[in-house]
């Protein structure tokens, strides 16, 4: 079986002159080696494609494959992590991880936030500043939260991003409008227990990888899991494997967020707990990093005795159940 292998690698948009904030989601070349090498080693053949321009290129020019591992992130607008998917659906190629739909709406934070509440699962209340004027149609009680609608790796979170009052509140919100130029998601502030909670699987089969929880230190951004506190966790951020009846709370809090979002294969869900030890969704990661001993998610597989290998052969297991037949290894 041929396995394309589609992904926004850092280093290429750094040089066509892209700044370091705007790929810092994208991924390191240390990924996509581990990844191609893994694929390799469980017996596939595997074909580096890269990213939308060159998967374009080499539709057009008429390539194709038997599945494509995708975890390209995108470089533009709301739904960028869902392009890659949906080219892959336009010619019927399938892929791991889960589809356009889900993609688009779990980037956007608010409307994951909606779904969450309409099936029952514990969700901070939470408001969208559009605009500057949005801020006087606020009604939620302090402390809350700020951060950018549709951004990840922490992009836009800061110890700022914990708002005591209105002044605060009118100072982040104008400076995350101008900076990302997208709505901002306010939420009422959770001060609870940290969790973040790994996941393979799709639908009924989903299962928990493990929970840990995060814990900052002295050295680290207050209040939040920032993106300076993931980008340089070592003597910031611990990570803690748990199991106690607050910790398999969240764990069940995150699998009914997956599979009420449907989403597939593998990924993350961030889960924080309220005043009352109440484990709420923080937000939805089905596109999560797999850098080992960096992303999260391998970080969790580590603690629970998941090697790497089997990671990935877990995902991928599951995205074949979608493919026909005829065309397995």
């Amino acid at each position: 079986m041929l396995v394309g292998i589609t992904y926004d690698l850092r280093a290429d948009y750094l040089e066509l002159g892209y700044s370091e904030g705007e790929t810092a989601e994208f991924d390191h070349i240390e990924t996509i080696n581990s990844i191609d090498s893994t694929l390799q080693a469980l017996g596939y053949q595997t074909d580096r494609i890269g990213n939308i321009w060159n998967l374009t290129r080499r539709l057009a020019n008429g390539d194709r494959w038997d599945l494509v591992f995708n975890i390209a992130e995108g470089l533009c607008g709301v739904s960028r992590e869902a392009q890659v998917p949906a080219l892959l659906e336009a010619y019927s190629i399938p892929y791991v991880f889960s589809n356009p739909l889900v993609l688009a709406l779990s980037l956007h934070k608010g409307m994951a936030k909606r779904i969450f509440r309409d099936l029952g699962i514990p969700t901070a209340d939470f408001a969208e500043i559009h605009t500057i004027t949005d801020i006087e149609k606020v009604k939620l009680p302090y402390p809350l939260f700020a951060k950018p609608i549709a951004e990840g790796t922490g992009k836009g979170i800061s110890s700022m991003s914990r708002i005591s009052n209105k002044a605060e509140l009118q100072t982040v919100c104008a400076d995350l409008l101008q900076m990302y130029n997208q709505p901002v998601l306010l939420e009422t502030y959770l001060p609870g227990r940290e969790f973040t909670v790994g996941i393979t699987g799709t639908g009924e089969k989903a299962k928990s990888v493990g929970v840990i929880e995060i814990i900052l230190g002295d050295k680290a951004e207050q209040f939040a899991y920032s993106f300076e506190n993931k980008e340089n966790w070592k003597g910031r951020v611990t990570y803690t494997p748990v199991s106690d009846p607050e910790a398999q709370r969240a764990v069940q809090t995150a699998l009914d967020a997956w599979v009420g979002l449907e989403c597939r294969d593998g990924g993350r869900v961030d889960v924080r707990s309220d005043a009352n030890g109440i484990p709420n969704i923080i937000e939805i990661n089905p596109l999560a990093g797999i850098r080992p001993n960096y992303s999260d998610l391998p970080i969790i597989c580590d603690f629970f005795n998941i090697p790497y290998q089997e990671l990935i052969r877990r995902i991928v297991d599951s995205a074949l159940e979608r493919v026909p037949t005829s065309t397995e290894n």
